[in-house]
């Protein structure tokens, strides 16, 4: 893995005044972007801390990996394009650049592929743990439990500060993911596990090892298909310090093994505001249900007073266009297309939904642009993956990009445990009293 770049001094300084007292602040610039003003002295020279919720104006960490301009709608994996990585390359590659920091040449990819092919066997003593859980759990909530217990099995990848050990932990996570995500799900419909195939490409098995039934048929690849789902994998691979990636870093921080760390980011995934935008989207599209109910849902999205909103457009971090919607649009016009599904209600409502989106006023005015999990739900819908199985997906994609910011994280000379601070508004010092006293 890539060591942190440095930071480059920007010529002028910061000044802060306050309380009487004036202090100079250094300003970083990086490669680009907006420069950042170093405050960590801030509190030993004036005794205050910052108050940034949500921290979305704190630069948390210095990083080489990945980059996003969102009034541009700009998304670079290590300086490259997402549109010319999900067009040209395939995940496995994005993977190697992401951890390396440089594509690979042909032999460095042929040795890749086979080391992460040859770990995608868990042990088998992880079926214990699928027992455990109902049926019908979530998907994530199983993600989270087993993943976290992989450093109870993998007691040789643990140590963070052995750089080998932390290049297997790497592989095992990326390679195993889609294993234990597909046994999710036959779980849930009480199927057997069914083993990866070491003869198939990475999304081939993800879709061989949910969809095969051992014993009974014969599985066969559709190339569509596969391309498709490696492309979903590679628009999810990595996407800067979002909650999720910033909670398998602090979790790091603390010298975590690896295993709970990305367990702490499937379980930031989780929530709603996050992995589980591309459910909701296709559970609104279901909800409307068909073309001719679409004017009384845009009515109450434009409805200040009415709470319901159109889920699948506009993005918090993309204020212009998502850089991924564009190529996921094309790949589900593939994939609707290959399985004749292009007239089916569900998928003519999201194209009404995308043609108002794109021509009414009141949108392009928000910039609500149809996103990334706009597209990515119809097409994870179409191709037979419940809906409860998306975010354990995006969770699968994730893992590389986890894995690449734990470990940059970890190679960081300037690392400290995170530690934030607050504002502190609630009772000041008070004496305890009795029971009898209170009153």
């Amino acid at each position: 893995m890539t060591t942190t770049g440095k930071m480059t001094p920007a010529k002028e300084t910061a000044t802060l005044t306050v309380g009487g007292k004036t202090i100079e602040l250094p300003v970083f610039e990086g490669s680009v972007g907006p420069e950042v003003i170093d405050i960590r002295t801030l509190y030993a020279q004036t005794g205050m801390f910052t108050f940034d919720p949500g921290f979305t104006s704190t630069a948390s960490c210095n990083s080489t990996i990945t980059y996003i301009d969102g009034d541009q709608g700009i998304l670079l994996h290590r300086g490259y394009p997402i549109q010319q990585l999900a067009e040209k390359s395939d995940f496995l590659e994005v993977c190697y650049l992401l951890l390396n920091g440089e594509l690979p040449t042909a032999g460095q990819k042929t040795k890749f592929e086979s080391d992460i092919t040859h770990h995608t066997m868990v042990n088998e003593q992880l079926k214990s743990f699928f027992n455990g859980f109902r049926r019908d759990s979530h998907p994530m909530a199983v993600l989270v439990g087993v993943v976290g217990a992989l450093s109870a099995f993998y007691h040789d990848s643990t140590d963070i500060n052995d750089p080998y050990q932390r290049m297997i932990a790497s592989y095992r996570l990326i390679a195993k993911m889609p294993t234990i995500a597909a046994m999710a799900y036959k779980y849930s419909v009480g199927q057997p596990f069914v083993y990866p195939r070491n003869d198939l490409g990475y999304a081939e098995n993800f879709l061989y090892m949910t969809f095969g039934v051992p014993q009974c048929e014969p599985w066969k690849a559709n190339p569509v298909l596969s391309r498709a789902m490696d492309r979903i994998l590679i628009l999810h691979a990595d996407h800067e310090q979002n909650a999720s990636t910033s909670t398998v870093r602090l979790a790091g921080s603390s010298g975590a093994n690896p295993f709970a760390c990305i367990a702490a980011g499937i379980a930031s995934l989780w929530g709603p505001a996050h992995g589980g935008a591309n459910e909701a989207c296709l559970r609104m599209l279901e909800e409307i249900g068909t073309p001719d109910r679409i004017p009384e849902f845009i009515a109450r999205a434009k409805d200040p007073k009415d709470s319901f909103r159109l889920m699948g457009f506009g993005h918090r971090v993309y204020k212009n266009f998502d850089p991924r919607a564009t190529v996921m649009r094309q790949t589900a016009h593939e994939v609707l297309e290959e399985l004749g599904a292009k007239d089916s209600p569900l998928f003519q409502v999201a194209m009404q939904l995308e043609k108002i989106a794109l021509e009414d006023e009141y949108f392009i005015s928000k910039k609500l642009y149809p996103n990334v999990d706009f597209y990515s739900g119809i097409i994870l819908s179409a191709m037979g993956f419940p809906t409860s199985l998306f975010t354990a997906i995006f969770a699968l994609a994730r893992t590389v990009g986890w894995i690449a910011q734990w470990g940059e994280m970890i190679e960081d000379p300037t690392q400290k445990i995170g530690r934030p601070r607050q504002l502190y508004s609630g009772d000041t010092s008070r004496d305890f009293q009795s029971i009898d006293k209170r009153s």
